[in-house]
């Protein structure tokens, strides 16, 4: 499916570099050199998807992703930076981006990120639980609904803190959750996390989970995330 993608990029090479590919692969890019231009289109323009550098002339785009989301927090951001240290990725994604990639990038991984991001945007009634409160992937099945869950028709035993956690994971399958925004998510009257046992939670729920545990992916240094299926 074509696709429009905003490309916010001040170096003009690799803007046209990244253009060139998703025109290949059969979106529609449009381009931006700055903050105030982006601001400019996203205003004027429907997007389907952000494609956002972190160092840019005036407005960074930390401010534009912060601004964007007051728009409209259902336009999957791609935050691309060359800025790789944890706190710095982690930054990002709690301004918004729903994943990042570092400079230099392979071709191949920056369309694999913006297809993944697409696909979970997008997702159809073809792509939906066939009952409703259920998520199935691969032979992981989570039921909200009776609080079972499954790997490979198997029933698996969690705690409430484990629970919501794979639930807020299988729920943003293919988005990078730093520490920070899965204790959002997980917290609740029932249940109580703080930053550090975020990391034990994990551990015990890939124990628990078997072969679906692989499905659990660990972002160094900044949070966690499940593989596109």
């Amino acid at each position: 499916m074509s696709m429009k993608i905003l490309v916010v990029e001040d170096e003009g090479d690799i803007r046209d570099l990244m253009t060139l590919h998703l025109t290949r692969d059969g979106h529609k890019p449009d381009g931006a050199a700055d903050g105030e231009e982006a601001l400019k289109k996203l205003q004027d323009n429907t997007y389907d998807l952000v494609v956002l550098d972190w160092m840019l002339p005036g407005m960074s785009g930390i401010d534009i992703a912060k601004t964007l989301r007051k728009m409209s927090s259902r336009v999957p951001i791609l935050m691309v930076t060359a800025r790789v240290e944890p706190a710095d990725i982690v930054l990002g994604l709690e301004a918004g981006a729903d994943d990042y990639i570092t400079k230099p990038f392979e071709v191949p991984v920056f369309l694999a990120r913006i297809r993944a991001l697409l696909r979970r945007a997008t997702m159809t009634e073809d792509g939906a639980p066939s009952t409703p409160g259920v998520i199935g992937m691969g032979e992981l099945q989570v039921n909200e609904n009776s609080y079972e869950v499954k790997c490979a028709g198997a029933p698996v035993s969690l705690t409430p803190s484990e629970f919501k956690l794979l639930v807020a994971l299988v729920k943003n399958q293919g988005r990078v959750l730093t520490r920070a925004s899965l204790i959002d998510l997980v917290q609740g009257s029932d249940v109580s996390v703080v930053d550090r046992t975020i990391d034990t939670h994990v551990f015990g729920l890939r124990k628990k989970l078997g072969v679906c545990g692989d499905l659990i992916e660990t972002v160094r240094g900044v949070g966690y995330r499940v593989k596109n299926t």
